[in-house]
């Protein structure tokens, strides 16, 4: 039995709100605390209490440090917690020190957690830091982030990546996340809400308008969601529900509960799901006086967008011209998006849509350990049998660079070691 999460957003979603509902189905968030405590530099203790409003009860869960009593990102904008000042609320002062991108990487890739934990937690900070970047037009690699980058916001991150490992989650879905209105303050001065940063992140994700004067959704909340929802199993169709639970946030808000909603979800995982089998589309254009070299960084931005592949097709047109067929597969909710960034990156005038259905094997990650480091391994699997197995790329090439070796030889000891681990 396969398990899944959706996550239904009634008044917002934040690093705090969404662990605080992960607790509220089961997550044990004193495990959470002893596992990041055993390689944090400094001490923090995740507290988890009772919650309730309009009727719902839940969980609220909160991070205190040695120098702070507790931290509340659930309507700040992350990258100045205890900084930004909203038109309904007052100035919080913390300090808090500014870390960058490889130091936080280093610190959870030298950790003891799983390799698909830290992949995860990982990832949530390359999704913050490029965001970060492209608003204040730096690489990636030399963000240095504010109060995302304070331990008690890391450990949202790694505590909710974590507490997905414990209830063995293979994937998430998520409801349109509510955006808020006006202004809000933050170090940078005055802001549209949500947050530029935020707003960045919300690209290819569904939002709807409320009239809640309050930043509702963060950065760390839209980065955990986004990434889980790329880089984990998409839900199946059809999952029986099975348990819910609810995380609360600290602001009391004017018309809705501060709550986020998190439903277990099953699958049996015997037969073949049929992914997404409603109306994928396939997005094509005939591109005859184009330069090839920049179709390359057009397919990455596109998968970046959300699309689910894209690809390019030697043809020959009318009069015998070469030209190159432009494919991208993509679901109706990122379809407008890619469309706008092949007419902004190529030389087409048009582009031709037709509704597709997709088959896809029910996947797992699987870590098998080879003498150069651990490598995540997928299973494609039908009727409950497992007939593919593909080792994870990004992982045997970086892995392959360090050891000066190639990722042929990663790949073939990673499948020779899965073999031997599930004889």
């Amino acid at each position: 039995m396969k398990r899944f999460i959706r996550f239904d957003s009634i008044g917002g979603a934040s690093g705090d709100m969404i662990l605080a509902a992960l607790a509220s189905i089961g997550a044990d968030i004193t495990a959470i605390e002893e596992q990041i405590n055993s390689f944090f530099p400094e001490h923090l203790h995740l507290k988890s209490k009772a919650a309730a409003d309009s009727g719902l009860n839940g969980v609220n869960v909160s991070v205190h440090t040695h120098h702070q009593h507790s931290h509340d990102d659930s309507h700040w904008p992350d990258a100045e917690k205890g900084k930004a000042k909203h038109s309904h609320g007052h100035t919080h002062h913390h300090h808090h020190d500014h870390r960058g991108l490889k130091e936080i990487s280093d610190l959870i890739s030298g950790s003891s957690l799983s390799e698909r934990t830290k992949e995860l937690s990982v990832a949530v900070f390359q999704f913050l830091a490029e965001a970060e970047g492209k608003i204040h037009g730096k690489s990636a690699d030399t963000v240095h982030f504010h109060e995302v980058g304070a331990w008690d916001s890391v450990a949202d991150i790694v505590g909710s990546c974590l507490a997905l490992e414990q209830l063995n989650i293979a994937g998430i879905s998520c409801s349109a996340l509510p955006s808020g209105t006006g202004t809000i303050k933050c170090a940078h001065g005055i802001m549209p809400n949500p947050a530029p940063a935020t707003q960045e992140l919300l690209q290819g994700m569904a939002t709807v308008q409320t009239d809640e004067p309050f930043e509702l959704v963060t950065p760390t909340g839209v980065a955990l969601l986004a990434t889980w929802s790329r880089e984990m199993e998409k839900p199946p169709a059809q999952a029986i529900p099975t348990q819910n639970g609810f995380g609360f946030g600290s602001r009391k808000l004017n018309n809705r509960p501060n709550v986020l909603r998190a439903t277990i979800m099953e699958s049996d995982g015997n037969s073949l799901e049929l992914e997404n089998n409603h109306n994928l589309t396939v997005l094509e254009t005939n591109l005859d006086d184009c330069n090839p070299e920049w179709l390359g960084s057009l397919l990455d931005d596109l998968i970046d967008a959300g699309a689910l592949d894209a690809w390019h097709t030697p043809i020959i047109m009318k009069k015998g011209r070469p030209a190159i067929k432009l494919s991208v597969l993509t679901s109706e909710q990122y379809s407008d998006i890619c469309k706008t960034l092949i007419f902004k990156s190529t030389t087409t005038f048009g582009i031709r849509s037709y509704n597709v259905k997709r088959s896809e094997l029910q996947r797992k990650f699987i870590d098998a350990e080879t003498p150069w480091g651990s490598v995540p391994v997928k299973c494609g699997i039908l009727n409950g049998e497992t007939i593919t197995l593909a080792p994870e790329y990004e992982i045997c090439d970086k892995l392959a660079k360090k050891a000066g070796c190639t990722i042929k030889e990663i790949s073939t000891a990673a499948l020779a070691q899965f073999q031997t681990q599930n004889i």
